[in-house]
């Protein structure tokens, strides 16, 4: 997506250790307008799949989850990162390992909102390594719902997880895919 790369190079800062931060209008402050556009675009993607739900690990993939679903006309349904007090009963359980904030949290999905059945489409921010992607797809595995596919906003190409996952089967589809970056702010995409 054109307009996405555009915004990246113009919004996006580059730190050291590959971080990429699109903090002033991904995943911190939204740009609802242009959020608005990925969204549409992720209908366009996967208007041929039947999608009954939308699946998003907290906390930034959220609002970009919510404007899809509006696409779709289908609820949203994110995993909580802890188990609280306000999550009565069964839940499904997965691991992830963030990458950002190095450490393992186990992620959670009330069985009240995951069913058998379901058609769930993945949507978050990043793919790099893999791990969100992959909890969200057990959690998925074990409700016995299916996964229709994955809509990552930016996937860092040059790491492991965008293979991973579509070695698993799923359709992977990434609005931006980076094959480079360095810490001057120079970002290549793959074409």
């Amino acid at each position: 997506m054109k307009l996405l790369e555009e915004k990246i190079r113009k919004d996006g800062k580059v730190f050291e250790g590959n971080i990429l931060k699109v903090d002033s209008f991904v995943n911190h402050q939204i740009d609802v307008k242009f959020m608005n556009e990925i969204g549409k675009e992720f209908k366009r993607l996967f208007e041929n799949e039947e999608v009954t739900k939308i699946l998003t690990i907290e906390a930034s993939g959220i609002g970009i989850a919510c404007i899809v679903a509006q696409y779709f006309d289908v609820p949203v349904l994110f995993a909580k990162k802890a188990k609280t007090v306000n999550i009565a009963g069964d839940v499904y359980t997965s691991k992830v390992e963030s990458f950002t904030h190095k450490r393992v949290y186990d992620i959670i999905v009330s069985k009240e909102f995951l069913h058998a059945g379901d058609k769930v489409l993945i949507i978050d921010d990043f793919l790099a390594q893999g791990s969100a992607l992959c909890g969200l797809i057990k959690l998925i595995k074990d409700a016995n719902a299916t996964v229709v596919g994955a809509g990552i906003v930016i996937e860092k190409a040059y790491q492991a997880g965008g293979k991973l996952v579509r070695d698993m089967g799923v359709r992977v589809e990434s609005l931006a895919k980076i094959q480079s970056m360095s810490p001057n702010g120079t970002i290549e995409f793959v074409d």
